[in-house]
């Protein structure tokens, strides 16, 4: 589904994430929201050796995470936990990186969340969200809102089974912070050089943000 709805764009998307990450040998992850690992495998093929931990509310999903990772021979490199981004259950300090990718707009408080992930990180850790966004050109914009409302639902319905998910993705995404509001957001919960890069005109955008 995400193939469809992104005609496989979303890869490029997080292949650009991890090239703005620059993941380094012997770096500990924390991917929040990380649902079947999808982030977390890039992230260690990138840095030749590492852990990631994998945290996501829905078991189901970190279970077939696990089995990809058996089958890819990185199940040692990797642990899986159920767990909300509002209330982490790590330690102060924990992570050198923090990632949620096509997460945070489901979070019921954004603001918490970046603060979890400041106070689990260490000193000198990053933190990059990579999510849909506004675009900065309003006819463009209403374009995309006229193939996200009546396009993305039926494909869901045709793909999945299931419109209703579908439609309140497209709500969810229309209702989530713009780029300035959300690096906003991210600064107030401690991160310093914080800046965001527009993907595919602002459909989605990577903030990033340190932990000094």
């Amino acid at each position: 589904m995400n193939d469809a709805m992104s005609m496989g764009i979303h890869r490029i998307w997080k292949d650009a994430m991890m090239d703005w990450l620059a993941p380094r040998a012997g770096q500990k992850l924390l991917d929040v929201a990380g649902g079947t690992g999808d982030i977390s495998f890039r992230f260690l093929k990138r840095a030749g050796a590492g852990h990631a931990t994998v945290l996501d509310l829905t078991e189901p999903m970190l279970i077939e995470g696990a089995k990809r990772a058996e089958a890819g021979k990185m199940a040692e490199s990797l642990n899986w936990v159920v767990g909300d981004a509002m209330a982490l259950p790590f330690k102060d300090n924990t992570f050198d990186v923090y990632t949620i990718s096509f997460g945070i707009r489901n979070v019921t408080r954004i603001a918490d969340a970046l603060s979890e992930a400041h106070r689990v990180l260490r000193p000198g850790g990053r933190l990059m969200v990579l999510e849909f966004s506004q675009i900065p050109n309003d006819m463009m914009q209403k374009a995309y809102d006229l193939y996200s409302f009546n396009v993305i639902p039926k494909l869901g319905k045709l793909i999945a089974n299931d419109a209703d998910s579908y439609q309140y993705l497209v709500e969810s995404i229309r209702k989530f912070p713009d780029q300035e509001t959300f690096l906003q957001m991210i600064c107030d919960a401690g991160f310093a050089n914080a800046k965001y890069r527009n993907l595919s005109m602002g459909i989605a955008a990577l903030h990033s943000g340190w932990k000094i």
